[in-house]
């Protein structure tokens, strides 16, 4: 007879274990902890999921810290910032900080600046958004001005008046939550 596995093995309670979510405190540049906040906030991605995508692979990591200029790091000027991670991030920045006897901070602080290049194509595609709102609301007038000539035609109550009346209100509330997304990512402008 064959025996069966129990349902958590130690592999996957290692694995468990692994995403457990502890805290940690940097010093790192007002820059770094903005760009992790502005990407978070603006993409709606937890900072913890943001930290596991950007430190966790350890191959990446390392590849990291063979180029950070220590020197360079310690001019900057830093703050402690407190941040939730899961275990397994911890570890990777722990082991890659013991073999190359570097700080975690400088880790983290180069791991963020990865960031910079999705904040700027995002700076970009903003700048296209808004532009692309303007016209939103061009259309949106057009719609409005076909329902005052179908209204004064066939008289609000006719269906096809009606169902131009839910379109608009529809439209009107997809033009509020594009403007509160463009309000959203004005942050963008100043990073």
């Amino acid at each position: 007879m064959v025996k069966s596995n129990p349902p958590f093995t130690e592999l996957s309670m290692f694995d468990l274990r692994g995403k457990q979510s502890v805290r940690a405190t940097f010093k790192l540049s007002q820059k770094a902890i903005d760009a992790i906040g502005l990407v978070a906030v603006h993409m709606g991605i937890k900072q913890k999921s943001l930290f596991d995508h950007i430190i966790e692979d350890h191959a990446s990591l390392d590849q990291l810290a063979q180029t950070i200029q220590i020197r360079r790091f310690k001019q900057l000027d830093r703050k402690q910032k407190t941040f939730v991670l899961s275990r397994r991030t911890i570890e990777a920045l722990t082991a890659i900080s013991k073999t190359y006897n570097m700080p975690r901070d400088a880790l983290v602080e180069y791991s963020i600046k990865k960031l910079e290049s999705v904040i700027q194509s995002e700076k970009i595609r903003h700048k296209e958004r808004k532009s692309l709102a303007g016209n939103l609301e061009n259309h949106f007038n057009d719609v409005l001005s076909l329902y005052r000539d179908s209204a004064m035609t066939l008289g609000e109550e006719d269906p096809f008046c009606r169902h131009l009346e839910k379109l608009i209100d529809h439209m009107k509330r997809t033009a509020e939550d594009v403007d509160t997304f463009l309000e959203k990512s004005k942050v963008l402008e100043d990073f």
